[in-house]
């Protein structure tokens, strides 16, 4: 029996939830009445409120994103109707920001904000048997200096087999409308000699995967070099993972990061739009030339592998100049480029835009964009199936190569504009598309569409796939293939995709 259970559901097995460890971190003396229980949004709600009932607690703290908010709702709906008398406690973006447009209504308690002080001071109360007068609870900013952090709850099956995210610092000083963080305008650092101790602490238990969720790592110069040195300094093999501001990267900032072997660095590097008429509508600080200079940097002078952001929807913007935001994107970095849709979040102000570009969106979580005056639905429809192609073809990694025939003269755009509507036409479907069939269906199309040599294509095909050693080739592809002898990689499992877009 626990009398608090903590839990929420995670986009992925993988991945685990930071911020449930900081709650059961800050719950001093009530710890040992309380427990963690994660899920994955592809499991059976169902399943989880029978485990959850399984420990008889009296109160139920759920963290609520835009990825599990269905989940969550049902998992509500689902309690109060099993074990009534269970107090249920919401919290994340999800319920921090009004309107709701997903019924959250069965939630006895609702924190807004940050809860890792909040939550224990509520479960205290309700504990005590007292009740609290405000169904919302709206939670100041905590001191992060006063506040313990969450690290030690990551258990041994997390550092085997998941993710550890770590934070830095909270906060963006930024104003971009479609951004939630935008909603935080100070950035407050975590003490760094102290926040270094505890990576210091997750790498003596076997952490070798870090994912940083700060939203601007290079803020801080000094900061953002300490912990650089803190991984140059490991001899090991290990995975890092920064989200990084594109215009700031100081010269002490790069002689850091082209140090860095490869596959150990990766910089998700924000974008959006190339435009500055568009940047400056959503209030979004673009230095093109900076920009230009430092992806030119990354790209020439270091191994860290880029993830760089493009939205598609932006208020203002068309499907031409999206194009033309991709064209110029590609020729600057040849990493991974991240086709967004444009999403409507509670808590920002992209609303002020709905008007005046006829912005329509979903009310079904992610909230994704589905029409503007620039965009009809029927073209924002097939914008979601390249998106998903040039996930499946391009940003995978298995086809680097190949899929650079797929445009010419630099018309990346049009070029994959063509084939993800033809692919569409062959297969109705944007999921569940194996290697081996999409393969074929690239071959098909370089060669019957535009005119290339099969035995060349064939020869590419398989230079890319086989980048993985081991895997089995597509049967269309076998009687061309010669198999060569195995090498390690010298690599970490999860960065095989890195190590692809690297080869090139």
């Amino acid at each position: 029996m626990k009398e608090i259970l903590l839990t929420t559901f995670n986009a992925r097995y993988t991945h685990t939830s930071i911020a449930q460890r900081y709650l059961f971190a800050n719950l001093e003396e009530l710890q040992e009445k309380a427990k963690i229980l994660e899920f994955v949004i592809n499991s059976q709600v169902v399943d989880a409120a029978e485990e959850i009932l399984s420990y008889q607690p009296k109160i139920v703290g759920i963290g609520a994103y835009i990825w599990n908010a269905l989940e969550v709702q049902e998992l509500i709906a689902i309690l109060k109707k099993v074990a009534p008398h269970i107090l249920i406690v919401l919290g994340g973006p999800e319920a921090s920001h009004f309107p709701h447009r997903v019924d959250f209504s069965g939630a006895d308690y609702i924190i807004q904000g940050e809860g890792d002080i909040a939550f224990y001071a509520l479960c205290k109360k309700l504990l005590d048997g007292k009740t609290s007068s405000e169904r919302i609870i709206k939670s100041p900013m905590v001191n992060l200096s006063a506040i313990k952090l969450p690290y030690d709850y990551y258990t041994d099956h997390d550092i085997k087999n998941r993710y550890c995210y770590v934070e830095a610092s909270r906060g963006c000083p930024f104003t971009c409308e479609f951004c939630l963080s935008s909603a935080d305008k100070k950035v407050r650092d975590i003490e760094i000699e102290r926040f270094i101790g505890e990576l210091e602490k997750l790498w003596q238990r076997g952490v070798r995967n870090f994912k940083f969720i700060d939203r601007t790592f290079n803020l801080s110069i000094e900061n953002a070099t300490k912990l650089l040195d803190f991984f140059l300094s490991k001899t090991e093999e290990y995975f890092v993972h920064f989200e990084v501001i594109p215009d700031h990267f100081p010269a002490v900032l790069r002689e850091k990061i082209a140090k860095f072997p490869p596959a150990a660095l990766q910089l998700e590097v924000g974008i959006q739009t190339l435009d500055p008429e568009i940047s400056k509508n959503i209030h979004r600080r673009l230095n093109i030339p900076k920009i230009e200079e430092n992806l030119a940097f990354l790209q020439q002078q270091t191994h860290a592998h880029l993830h760089v952001d493009l939205i598609i929807g932006l208020p203002g913007e068309s499907l031409e100049g999206f194009g033309r935001n991709l064209d110029k994107l590609y020729s600057l970095t040849q990493c991974e480029i991240q086709i967004g849709i444009l999403k409507k979040l509670s808590g920002t102000t992209i609303s002020r835009h709905d008007e005046i570009y006829g912005m329509v969106y979903s009310n079904k979580p992610p909230y994704d964009i589905l029409q503007n005056r620039l965009i009809p639905f029927k073209e924002m429809q097939k914008m979601k199936r390249f998106a998903r192609f040039w996930d499946m073809v391009y940003n995978s990694g298995n086809f680097k190569r190949s899929a650079a025939l797929l445009w010419q003269e630099g018309k990346v755009y049009n070029g994959f504009y063509a084939f993800s509507e033809w692919l569409y036409a062959q297969t109705e479907s944007t999921w569940q598309i194996s290697l081996d069939r999409l393969a074929q269906l690239i071959f098909r199309y370089l060669c019957e569409e535009m005119g290339h040599d099969e035995e060349s294509i064939k020869a590419m095909l398989i230079d890319d796939i086989m980048t993985v050693r081991g895997r089995k080739m597509p049967s269309f592809l076998r009687e061309n293939y010669v198999p060569q002898e195995e090498q390690k990689e010298g690599t970490l499992k999860p960065n095989k995709r890195q190590l692809k877009h690297a080869t090139v």
